[in-house]
């Protein structure tokens, strides 16, 4: 028994082992650079990035990150955009965007209002996530009344 156990577990461990070479595989093939999560360096690399980058909301739904990138190609050199989609791979409507430089992030913010495929662009700043803290209150759940509260009876 307790060598089946020993057995079952070496099989496991030798399968998370090759998926771990299997993910690294992938990352390497894609160009993703694995962050070490909580680390002080990649908190520091990632305020970097924010700084460096913008939400652009009332985006048109048909939009491409192409599209996006040519109304901003006046402000500064974009490194990334990233277009919100829904589960079923539709456009949520709003975008982030990744500049090289630190100056094109306030250049874009001049865009805010403009129009861009027939709506009006809302530019502001990104805004750094802080795990854990959330923008709005959740208010508690309360069941309702098991009986209608204006009868008596």
């Amino acid at each position: 028994d307790l060598e089946e156990n020993k057995k079952w577990l070496k099989e496991i461990e030798e399968e998370a082992t090759a998926l771990r070479e299997t993910i690294a595989k992938l990352e390497d093939e894609m160009g993703i650079v694995p962050e070490a999560s909580g680390s002080e360096d990649s908190n520091k690399s990632r305020d970097e990035v924010d700084a460096r980058s913008i939400y652009v909301g009332n985006v048109n739904y048909s939009c491409k990150p192409e599209d996006v990138v040519q109304h901003f190609k006046t402000c500064g050199t974009v490194n990334r955009v990233t277009i919100l989609t829904d589960d079923g791979g539709y456009s949520k409507g709003y975008a982030y965007l990744e500049f090289l430089e630190h100056n094109a992030v306030e250049k874009a913010l001049e865009l805010n209002g403009s129009e861009f495929h027939g709506r009006q662009l809302m530019v502001n700043k990104k805004r750094t996530n802080i795990p854990g803290i959330s923008h709005f209150h959740v208010q508690p759940w309360i069941p309702p009344y098991p009986y209608d509260k204006h009868c008596y009876g």
